[in-house]
C-alpha cells in the first residue's frame, strides 16, 4: 500500500459514488482489500503505509490503536454496503495486507472476515488470503485462522540468507518461513504462497540460487518474486547514498530474473504475471488477477484504494484519521478520481501486459500497433498469440516489459 496518496476531487462525506459507477455492476467481479498498517519493526526498503507503535504514540491516541483496529475495518465494510446499495454481487476474493495482518488477533481477521460474509456473502469457492510474517504466526494461530474461513496465506520470505535480511532490516528466525508453509498445510490451507525480493545489494547469484532452492523445498504452490526497488526516504536508500551498500543495477535484476525463470520452471511452475508463479491455475492468486483485470474492489483501512465502475478513491493514510472519520459516521475517503475511456483503455494495457494471455491487439491505438509489430520483430512479443490477435511477452519482452509497454501506450 503506497505511502503517497495522488491528487484528486473531494471524496463526499457519506462516500456516495456516481451512478454510473454502478451500472452493469453485476458482470465485473467484486473483490475486498483490508489493509492492516501496523508493523514491529521498519524494514529499510519499505515505503508502505505502515506505521510502527513508536511511530503511533502520541499521534492519534487510542483511535490508532491496535486493540479497535477490527472494529473501524468493519464500519468501513459497513459503509460499504451502504454506498454500494442493493448490488448483489457475492464477494469472490479477500486480501489482507499490509503492514503485517497477523500482529493483530487471529480472532480480529476472522471477525473482519465475518463482517464481509455477513453484508455482501462469499461466492462458492471464495478466496480468501492473508499476508503474514513468519515470525507472528504458530500452528494454533494458523489454524484459528483455517477455522475462520481463510484457504490462502501469503508469508513474506524475501531471502534465505541472513546477510541478505539484514541488509533489507528483515528479522526471519534461519528456516522459519519455509516451517510455517509446514504448518500451514497441516492447518489445511489449500494455496500457500512465498514472497521473494532479488536484488539486494550485497546478495550473489549463489545466494538468490540458495533462495530459490530453500523456497522450493517448502512446497508452496505459489512465489513471488519482486525485483528490489530502492525508494526515496527509505533507510535503504539512505544508505546506498552515503555509500555503506552498492546499488543493484539493471543487469543483475536481469539475470536474477532468468534465473528465477529456469528454476522455477524447471520445478512445475509456470509465470502467469511478469512476477508471480504458480504450480496450477487454481493455485495463482485471483484477488491481484482481479486488479490486474480491472475488476472492482474495496479497499478498507489508512490509504487504501478502491476501484468500482471506473471510478478510483483512496482513503486517509494515518490511522488516528481513519478511525476518526468512521466514529462521526463519514466516509475516510481523501480523494477520488472518475478514469475516463482513454484512461481505462491506457490502465488495461499497462496492466493486462504483464500478463500471460497479454492484452488485446484491438485496444492498442495506430502508434502502440506500429510498437508492437516492432516488438514482435525484436522479438518482444510471441509470435503465436499475436497472429490471434493478442500482444504476449517472450522471456526477453518480460525483460524488458516497462520499455515495452511505454511503446504500446502511445
Amino acid at each position: 500500500m503506497p505511502s503517497v496518496l495522488p491528487d484528486g476531487e473531494p471524496m463526499p462525506d457519506d462516500g456516495a459514488l456516481p451512478q454510473h459507477a454502478l451500472e452493469g455492476a453485476g458482470a465485473r467481479p467484486l473483490g475486498f482489500y483490508l489493509h492492516v498498517p501496523y508493523c514491529a519493526t521498519r524494514c529499510g526498503y519499505c515505503d508502505f503505509n505502515t506505521y510502527t507503535a513508536s511511530e503511533l504514540r502520541g499521534s492519534g491516541g487510542a483511535l490508532a490503536s491496535r486493540d479497535n483496529y477490527a472494529d473501524m475495518v468493519i464500519e468501513e465494510v459497513r459503509l460499504a454496503r451502504k454506498v454500494l446499495g442493493d448490488d448483489p454481487r457475492p464477494v469472490e476474493t479477500v486480501f489482507v495486507g499490509g503492514g503485517t495482518p497477523t500482529l493483530l488477533d487471529a480472532a480480529d481477521l476472522v471477525r473482519m472476515l465475518a463482517a464481509i460474509r455477513d453484508e455482501f456473502g462469499l461466492a462458492p469457492g471464495a478466496e480468501v488470503s492473508t499476508e503474514a510474517n513468519p515470525e507472528s504466526v504458530d500452528e494454533r494461530y494458523l489454524a484459528e485462522l483455517r477455522a475462520g474461513g481463510f484457504n490462502r496465506v501469503s508469508l513474506g520470505m524475501q531471502s534465505a540468507r541472513q546477510h541478505v535480511l539484514k541488509v533489507l532490516d528483515r528479522t526471519h528466525t534461519p528456516g522459519r518461513p519455509e516451517r510455517c508453509v509446514e504448518l500451514a498445510r497441516a492447518a489445511g490451507f489449500e494455496h500457500v504462497n512465498l514472497d521473494l525480493i532479488y536484488g539486494t545489494p550485497g546478495e550473489s547469484d549463489a545466494d538468490w540460487r540458495a533462495s530459490l532452492d530453500a523456497a522450493l523445498g517448502a512446497g508452496p504452490d505459489h512465489v513471488s518474486a519482486y525485483a528490489l526497488i530502492v525508494e526515496e526516504g527509505t533507510q535503504l536508500a539512505r544508505r546506498i547514498r552515503r555509500g555503506e551498500v552498492p546499488m543493484t543495477d539493471d543487469d543483475v535484476h536481469a539475470d536474477r530474473y532468468l534465473i528465477t525463470e529456469e528454476m522455477l520452471s524447471a520445478a512445475g511452475f509456470d509465470w502467469y504475471e511478469v512476477s508471480n508463479w504458480a504450480t496450477t491455475e487454481a493455485g495463482r492468486c485471483r484477488h491481484n488477477e482481479l486488479y490486474w483485470r480491472g475488476a472492482d474492489w474495496w479497499g478498507a483501512g489508512p490509504g487504501a484504494h478502491s476501484h468500482v465502475g471506473g471510478v478510483r478513491w483512496w482513503n486517509v493514510k494515518h490511522p488516528g484519521a481513519y478511525a476518526q472519520a468512521l466514529t462521526e459516521g463519514r466516509s475516510p475517503g481523501a480523494g477520488r478520481e472518475v478514469l475516463s475511456a482513454e484512461d481505462r483503455r491506457v490502465e488495461r494495457i499497462l496492466l493486462e501486459l504483464r500478463l500471460a494471455d497479454g492484452c488485446p491487439l484491438a485496444i492498442l491505438a495506430p502508434a502502440g500497433t506500429r510498437a508492437a509489430a516492432r516488438a514482435l520483430s525484436d522479438g518482444l512479443l510471441e509470435q503465436g498469440p499475436y497472429a490471434r490477435g493478442r500482444a504476449v511477452l517472450t522471456l526477453r519482452g518480460r525483460l524488458l516489459a516497462d520499455a515495452v509497454v511505454r511503446d504500446l501506450v502511445d
